[in-house]
């Protein structure tokens, strides 16, 4: 409001009517989102992750070598490339990995895309055997290395649209998104989640989410101290 010299939120929401494509709707979205996120951001789905569901899922796509995982909410990239170093971790190098990274918030992605931290945000939840294998240093900061961005891939989507044609994927990760949306929202979020997953994939949630009441496909896991769905046939 300031930027604009606007008096009031109604003078902005007669504003964004008016010139929906000229930047300012963007704007809008970078100051509202919640944009919080860190390495490794809670730490028992990573273990579940590691200990139950990659290795579930190593095994089933042994023929194609191939797995598919989407970040959804991916904020400035941390938990897409803490996926990537995990899978790096587990020598899975010589297999076809897709990691897909989205986000409402342009401002972000374009962080995230760079893959440069400040000092503070790879002291927030990266082990530090890590930062030593997979960051470098570059300038007053810090870089992900080539092998961890290779394959992670982001781009600007929003949840409430059509999802169809991004799946099928292994595991969905879409923590801390739906506490923000109304009933309809959420089931319309789940079913469209659903419709980009394979038969038997994961959705992990934030602690305060659940598939209960919204949509029946899922199946809930409690896995290595993590709350997991999985879809069924």
């Amino acid at each position: 409001m300031r930027e604009e010299g606007l008096d009031s939120l109604g003078d902005l929401c007669n504003l964004l009517r008016e010139t929906r494509g000229a930047g300012l709707d963007r704007k809008v979205v970078d100051a509202i989102t919640t944009n919080e996120t860190l390495f490794f951001r809670d730490v028992a789905p990573f273990d579940a992750l590691r200990g139950v569901i990659l290795p579930e899922l190593l095994e089933r796509n042994a023929a194609t070598r191939t797995l598919r995982i989407w970040s959804a909410a991916a904020c400035s990239g941390q938990e897409a490339y803490s996926i990537a170093m995990m899978l790096l971790e587990m020598g899975l190098s010589s297999w076809k990995i897709e990691i897909y990274g989205t986000d409402l918030s342009e401002q972000v992605l374009e962080r995230a895309r760079a893959g440069k931290y400040l000092h503070i945000e790879v002291n927030r939840g990266l082990p530090a055997k890590f930062l030593v294998r997979y960051i470098d240093r570059a300038g007053l900061g810090w870089q992900v290395k080539p092998e961890v961005r290779r394959p992670v891939r982001f781009e600007k989507r929003d949840q409430r649209d059509e999802l169809r044609g991004l799946g099928p994927f292994d595991v969905v990760l879409c923590r801390n998104v739906l506490i923000y949306f109304d009933l309809e929202t959420k089931k319309k979020i789940l079913a469209g989640i659903c419709g980009c997953m394979s038969s038997h994939a994961y959705l992990p949630l934030g602690a305060a989410e659940t598939t209960f009441g919204l949509d029946d496909k899922f199946l809930r896991r409690p896995l290595n101290g993590g709350i997991f769905y999985q879809r069924g046939e």
